[in-house]
């Protein structure tokens, strides 16, 4: 068993994809209080700070705390979740078409071992069809997601390559993590 600190249903669904028993208890931690705007360090910052709320509030006694943060960057641009649907419009505009990367950052621990680790899957996008990119704003499933997108969803049959893990750009790399779970 361990603890999810995450309100994330994805993260949650992988978890239990790969039959790992949890509970979920996300934070708090204020990402707007995050000045940098590069992807990669927003992404650790982030996942550093709801790491050190929760744990500084559960601890790692009871069972080993998890926490993951993602965001995506397109052409070197910070693309959080958007914020309206004239925010999403853009982010998949900017996308379309384009090579756009989810960074996730996750961090473990348990009574035995600390893991870190800063993931990369990048995407090659062919551009999004119009109708489609319509109905999936219109559908609201792009809010909430980081940069707008869902691999695992809208944006599955408009890629032309990719070169990381799907899980890693669904927010949290499960094959890495593993392997760690049994020390």
């Amino acid at each position: 068993m361990i603890r999810l600190g995450s309100n994330s249903p994805t993260r949650a669904k992988i978890l239990r994809d790969f039959k790992i028993d949890f509970i979920q208890n996300g934070g708090d931690f204020d990402e707007d209080s995050i000045k940098t705007q590069d992807p990669k360090e927003f992404c650790y910052i982030a996942t550093k700070g709801k790491f050190d709320e929760l744990y500084s509030k559960y601890g790692v006694v009871d069972m080993p705390l998890l926490v993951a943060d993602s965001v995506v960057t397109c052409e070197g641009k910070l693309l959080r979740k958007a914020k309206n649907y004239d925010d999403a419009k853009a982010m998949l505009e900017l996308q379309s078409g384009n090579q756009t990367s989810v960074i996730s950052c996750m961090i473990y621990k348990s009574k035995s071992i600390e893991l870190i680790d800063i993931s990369i899957t990048t995407y090659d996008f062919k551009e999004f069809d119009k109708k489609d990119m319509q109905n999936y704003l219109d559908s609201g499933e792009c809010f909430g997601k980081a940069g707008a997108i869902m691999v695992e969803g809208f944006c599955k049959p408009y890629i032309k390559s990719v070169v990381g893990l799907e899980s890693t750009a669904m927010g949290l790399s499960i094959e890495k993590l593993i392997p760690f779970m049994k020390l």
